[in-house]
């Protein structure tokens, strides 16, 4: 009969601690990728009573019960932050905490500190790939993902530059219909932008055949006049580009060395007077970017390489885990790129606070590269994994966990009122 004290109390302990990851998963309803825990409970080893046959067994309770966190996918909220990721599938997001030592999450709220790291919101670094002189190798060992806060981004000197464009087949040399100009900005070395002008006439003897001209303002040269840069384009029967053909060289304008030119850089490091070539791209591969049809003259697009040095405006992360800086100038560049870890019992992991986890003896070896490979999930941008904790089904434990425990309870009452009748018979 007495036995029956331990047996109470040991579902008391375990039906509490039963409460207690009720609570906890309760308590992080609203966690970013946190994952619900359950409680699984186990008997404790029986006696037999009587002959040892095992006619009559009593157990002695209920064993110290054992948390096991459920590695579900979580629903994906949609977010306005631009550094907020989810992982969709498996896999984990991998940092490296203020003591060096390398853990694992599901959260993706991540923010930039003052030194331009990415970092977890508990202040985590985040480990990926960083690019470096505009190239991203994702076969380099994994390390903090630095942001060019307050960098600016170097100029380009435009190398070539292109115009799709028609000129008018029905136009008459020497009217307005027979000539046509348009223009495009360009950059040196320096980011200094110069506007470039290309000024189209028909020719008067030559059917099919356009003269250019191409001309800067004397402003932006050194050593004014500027001299204009001249040829021709010939079209056939069809209003197709014959001449120049797809074969041969393109059109290469060698600009005079512009007033706010620094010079170009040779391989060497040193510096160069003569500014690089130009090309004109006259051919999208094989097809003509010119035309000449019988409709007004007119350009649908132009396009060119160069551009001037820009400040960072802002960095966000992409599908794929990819982080995209946004210069001034509209362009954007591959920064960095988040790196994911897959491990085969999740499971066995043990929380380690702040929403990460870190690996126990039992744990498989993490397997890390990028994501969407080598069975990894895939990184939504601006979004965020919610927590696995289901309201309902947790109430529902709740109710069944404090059942059970006033049901025990009672049994400790019952035997210490027999434990008083029994010692009340010797009196």
């Amino acid at each position: 009969m007495f036995t029956s004290f331990s047996t109470a109390l040991s579902a008391l302990n375990a039906l509490s601690t039963g409460i207690d990851v009720v609570g906890n998963n309760l308590a992080n309803l609203n966690t970013p990728g946190f994952k619900t825990s359950v409680v699984s409970f186990h008997d404790l080893v029986t006696q037999s009573l009587g002959a040892g046959l095992g006619e009559t067994q009593v157990g002695f309770g209920v064993g110290r019960p054992i948390t096991l966190r459920e590695f579900s996918q979580g629903a994906l909220q949609t977010t306005t932050g631009p550094l907020d990721v989810a992982i969709q599938g498996d896999g984990f997001f991998v940092v490296s905490t203020t003591s060096g030592q390398i853990e694992y999450t599901r959260g993706g709220n991540l923010q930039v500190d003052k030194n331009g790291n990415l970092e977890t919101a508990t202040g985590e670094q985040v480990q990926g790939w960083t690019s470096l002189n505009g190239i991203l190798d994702t076969n380099l060992p994994i390390g903090n993902i630095q942001i060019p806060v307050g960098s600016v981004k170097a100029p380009s000197a435009t190398s070539s530059f292109s115009f799709d464009m028609n000129l008018n087949a029905a136009g008459v040399s020497g009217s307005t219909t027979g000539t046509f100009s348009t223009s495009i900005t360009v950059f040196d070395s320096l980011g200094n932008s110069h506007v470039l002008t290309v000024k189209f006439d028909k020719d008067a003897t030559t059917t099919g055949q356009w003269n250019y001209t191409i001309t800067i303002p004397d402003s932006d040269v050194k050593t004014p006049p500027f001299t204009p840069i001249t040829g021709s384009v010939t079209f056939g029967p069809t209003g197709t580009l014959i001449s120049p053909s797809p074969t041969d060289p393109a059109p290469v304008i060698q600009l005079p060395e512009l007033a706010d030119d620094a010079g170009v850089i040779l391989p060497d490091g040193t510096t160069s007077t003569t500014p690089a070539p130009i090309t004109w791209n006259l051919y999208n591969g094989t097809a003509p970017r010119i035309t000449q049809y019988a409709q007004p003259s007119a350009v649908s697009a132009v396009a060119q390489d160069g551009s001037a040095a820009a400040q960072l405006v802002s960095v966000g992360i992409g599908d794929g885990g990819t982080l995209l800086a946004q210069y001034s100038n509209g362009q954007q560049d591959i920064v960095g790129q988040l790196a994911m870890a897959t491990i085969r019992n999740p499971e066995s992991m043990v929380a380690a606070g702040n929403n990460n986890y870190s690996l126990s003896e039992n744990t498989a070896l993490p397997a890390i590269g990028a994501p969407g490979t080598g069975g990894r999930g895939q990184v939504m941008g601006s979004a965020i994994e919610s927590s696995t904790v289901d309201i309902a089904g947790q109430f529902t434990d709740l109710i069944v966990l404090q059942r059970g425990y006033q049901a025990n309870a009672r049994v400790v009452t019952a035997v210490d009122q027999l434990s008083q009748d029994t010692i009340n018979l010797i009196h």
